[in-house]
């Protein structure tokens, strides 16, 4: 089960910018890019949240169930920490907004990249009009849930693409991500004493058809080279892998053994073009422990020695973007029922390459 909770506070090492690992950099404040989304673009994300969620917002048990989600994560239990819908619904309401305009942010600035993943959707049919959707970008999110839905929908409405995510986690999200599906392609609620133009003007986030979403309930540590080919459109065409606050914790729970042959095993099933993007907390709270004496090592160095130090036969990856600290802060004057929180990450994207 991986744990998702909130990035940590503690400073970060500076960005890299070299290919292979190298010294270890100086530390400097975390970055904060400037925003890339509209403040009405981030509230109408947030009144996909509070509408999906409102009886769970509202309800006079969502105190308590926070406090034991809280208790059930502090105490590394996932099994119990995700293992009711109403603790999956007291999650998704709490902790997913944040990481939801925190993703999408992320998402929009990588779009150049995530161009290059783009696929058509049937071939040589003919071009469609130029006001519909016309490509597909597939994204398959590794320990993904409802952040990573609503985000990837965002990202989708402001660039009018189309897209297929598969969610693939151990808990059971499905009734989450059902409940967003409502609110994503469903007009918001209106007055019933809005005028004609508010009410033509009241849309849903998504045109029809626009995302499709699967949503497989399965460890990822536990495929075998088949099923995670499978999940990779089987490797036949490029896709977008994201590891969004899950990675580090693989490495913790699931054993850097297990994470490491998983992440060789993508380079394997993945199509060339292929993209993995990785987003954790920063420095020292992205670690893991190697070996009898629990030396402890920092996630990127792991995911650099495996992906770009490690003789692989067939392919090879190129790190496109890579930064330790990066501060998201949410402007003021966005209304949520609950406060929220400024959040900080680490960021590193990467190709896949084969040989021919």
């Amino acid at each position: 089960m991986v744990k998702k909770t909130g990035p940590s506070r503690k400073a970060a090492p500076s960005k890299q910018s070299n290919k292979k690992s190298a010294a270890p950099a100086q530390n400097q404040e975390a970055s904060s890019p400037p925003p890339l989304q509209s403040q009405a673009e981030q509230q109408r994300l947030l009144d996909v949240f509070s509408n999906a969620f409102n009886s769970t917002l509202t309800s006079d048990d969502f105190a308590g169930l926070l406090q034991e989600v809280k208790q059930a994560l502090f105490n590394r239990d996932f099994a119990t920490a995700f293992g009711r819908e109403d603790y999956l619904e007291a999650y998704a309401a709490r902790w997913s907004p944040t990481r939801t305009l925190c993703y999408t942010t992320v998402f929009l600035g990588i779009k150049e990249h995530l161009d290059g993943v783009l696929a058509s959707e049937e071939g040589n049919a003919p071009k469609p009009e130029r006001s519909q959707p016309r490509s597909t970008l597939r994204m398959l999110s590794i320990g993904g849930c409802a952040a990573e839905h609503l985000a990837f929908a965002s990202y989708l409405q402001s660039t009018s693409s189309n897209g297929h995510l598969t969610l693939l986690d151990s808990a059971p999200w499905a009734s989450v991500i059902s409940s967003l599906e409502s609110s994503t392609n469903s007009p918001p609620p209106i007055s019933k004493y809005a005028s004609a133009a508010a009410r033509a003007a009241n849309r849903a986030l998504l045109e029809p058809g626009q995302l499709s979403v699967e949503v497989v309930q399965q460890d990822v540590l536990a495929l075998d080279a088949d099923a995670l080919t499978a999940q990779c459109a089987g490797g036949k065409v490029p896709i977008v892998v994201t590891l969004l606050f899950t990675l580090n914790e693989l490495y913790t729970s699931g054993g850097i053994g297990k994470t490491t042959k998983l992440l060789k095993n993508l380079g394997q099933a993945l199509a060339p073009g292929s993209l993995v993007l990785v987003v954790d907390s920063p420095g020292s709270y992205s670690e893991a422990a190697l070996g009898k004496e629990k030396k402890r090592y920092p996630m990127q160095w792991l995911l650099d020695h495996t992906l770009l130090e490690t003789e692989t036969p067939g392919y090879s990856w190129e790190k496109l973007q890579s930064d330790d600290s990066i501060w998201f802060r949410l402007p003021e004057g966005l209304s949520y029922p609950i406060p929220l929180e400024n959040m900080r990450y680490q960021i590193h994207l990467y190709r896949l390459e084969k040989s021919s």
